[in-house]
């Protein structure tokens, strides 16, 4: 039965047939999952009863589909090797057979426990430069992302109900990359395999947390403006998705694998490290967390120092004001604030609305709450402590 259908794809895709092509592997791996479609009923309907009141146990379906898999695996490992040198055909016959694998393990039900068509691309040249153009590729977009124009606002910034995180564009594109990345490795059978794009992650991750870097520093004279406050949320939105990630199920077999295989892949782990990720209690993105954490709060810092300078420099007036001239308070029926201490608070108010308005809750939650400590600590040891100096040395 497999012998005309074999007949068939080697006169339409071997030789000088218009239909052999190298840029059109797509052609011969949808030929072969056409057949496959077309013989399942008549395998299971017609011949596996057959081989069943013969006492053969074989499954006639799953026989016909590693025959014709043959075929397929046979052109692929041919055209591989010939497309080494060229990226563009390179990266179009990775897809098709991701594309073909994920056909064949799902509508055509081909057993998970035989091996398919992604082993072809598991062989150490293949494999290597699958790597090498991944990582250039991925480093192009990133290129790409970071100059673009938006590249620093959201897209969903008129939209008050979705942009809660107000994460740029930028982080949002980066994030989406890196996820397309893992469902291309996440079919790979072998996990060291897995571990070596995992490792590609964490280095693409790295990279971009030193551009954001980059950027903070460029716009670290103006810290209140809208760029650096999207530099600030891309960093908390980076990290938070890979916080996220950690207890992902699928992470979390690679951090299983990484402890038993891995040194050499995501680099030496020390016995601290090992135990950790054995035992669950630390993530293969914990170097990266502590990195970006360290980013968020850097720029926190520069963030409240930059809006404390404001706050000191209209708090002049209130700072001398002599409190000894003051009306005592048990001459008002009500309590109210000097007049003096009104542009220190109105400055304070306007700074809140500014970040409320640039930055996603939780960063703006913590600037709140760091302003009113910054700001509290002011008052009570900096102003009183000046005027009580000060109105002393007067009496």
């Amino acid at each position: 039965m497999l012998q005309p259908l074999s007949k068939r794809f080697r006169y339409h895709f071997t030789g000088s047939r218009q239909t052999n092509t190298l840029s059109k592997p797509e052609w011969y791996l949808t030929q072969v999952l056409m057949w496959m479609g077309n013989h399942s009923a008549f395998m299971e309907l017609k011949i596996q009863p057959i081989l069943d009141r013969a006492g053969i146990k074989i499954n006639a379906r799953v026989e016909l589909f590693r025959g014709l898999l043959s075929l397929a695996l046979e052109k692929l490992s041919s055209d591989t090797r010939r497309l080494l040198f060229d990226d563009a055909l390179f990266c179009h016959l990775v897809d098709e057979v991701l594309q073909f694998e994920r056909e064949l393990r799902g509508t055509q039900a081909y057993p998970p426990a035989l091996p398919g068509a992604l082993h072809v691309l598991l062989e150490h040249t293949v494999f290597q430069k699958w790597l090498t153009v991944e990582r250039k590729l991925a480093l192009e977009k990133v290129d790409a992302l970071l100059t673009a124009e938006g590249a620093w606002s959201s897209q969903y910034r008129d939209i008050a109900d979705v942009d809660e995180l107000k994460v740029p564009d930028c982080a949002e594109t980066f994030m989406t990359l890196l996820l397309v990345i893992t469902d291309r490795y996440r079919l790979l059978p072998c996990p060291r395999s897995q571990l070596s794009f995992l490792a590609l992650q964490r280095e693409l991750v790295d990279d971009f947390r030193i551009r954001l870097t980059q950027v903070m520093k460029e716009e670290s004279r103006n810290p209140l403006g809208q760029r650096y406050c999207a530099v600030l949320n891309a960093a908390h939105y980076t990290s938070t998705v890979l916080a996220d990630w950690a207890d992902n199920v699928f992470f979390l077999q690679l951090q299983q694998a990484a402890v038993a295989e891995g040194e050499e892949v995501l680099g030496q782990l020390g016995i601290a490290e090992a135990g950790r990720l054995a035992s669950l209690e630390g993530s293969v993105f914990d170097g990266l967390l502590g990195l970006l954490e360290r980013l968020r709060g850097d720029m926190l810092a520069r963030l409240l120092d930059a809006i404390m300078r404001d706050i000191r420099d209209k708090a002049q007036p209130y700072c001398r004001d002599r409190w000894l001239s003051l009306p005592s308070q048990l001459d008002q029926a009500t309590m109210s604030l000097s007049s003096s201490a009104c542009p220190m608070m109105l400055c304070f108010r306007d700074h809140l609305l500014q970040l409320q308005q640039l930055l996603c809750l939780p960063l703006f939650q913590s600037c709140w709450q760091g302003l009113a400590e910054r700001l509290d600590l002011f008052i009570y040891q900096e102003v009183r402590g000046k005027r009580k100096g000060r109105e002393g040395k007067e009496r």
